[in-house]
């Protein structure tokens, strides 16, 4: 029983990280090619980690595997974003057909810090802006 929901497993991260390979090939910016090998990745290494726990059986094994894949799913997401925000702060193109930019004029290129919302005159009388402050249509 084990082994067979240990193939299982092994099967569903490997299905993860061939579409985080296919995301790094196929998506159009270094963005969205980020986001999917980041997503991918970190449930592939998960899946393969538990089932590696599984099919060991071992409590030392199992306590490594999980501390291992509580330490990939805390640390990916973070890391991706700090390599996402170094490559916005060094002006990588976002895709030509990308509607919103929502962090265009938020960020202090100086200083690094993010404004989290900025007034304009539509939210001074109440109205709704149509689309968020701060965000540049293509």
């Amino acid at each position: 029983m084990s082994e067979t929901l240990s193939a299982l497993l092994m099967i569903i991260g490997s299905v993860f990280i061939v579409i985080a390979a296919i995301g790094l090939v196929r998506m159009p910016d270094v963005f969205m090619r980020m986001s999917a090998s980041a997503k991918g990745a970190t449930l592939g290494v998960g899946a393969t980690l538990l089932a590696a726990a599984v099919f060991f059986g071992d409590l030392t094994v199992s306590a490594q595997a999980l501390a291992t894949v509580v330490f990939v799913m805390l640390t990916t997401p973070v890391a991706t974003h700090m390599i996402a925000r170094a490559a916005y702060f060094n002006g990588t193109p976002l895709w030509a057909n990308t509607v919103v930019d929502q962090l265009c004029d938020r960020y202090d290129r100086r200083t690094h810090r993010l404004q989290s919302r900025r007034c304009d005159s539509s939210e001074a009388d109440g109205s709704t802006p149509a689309i968020e402050a701060g965000a540049r249509t293509r």
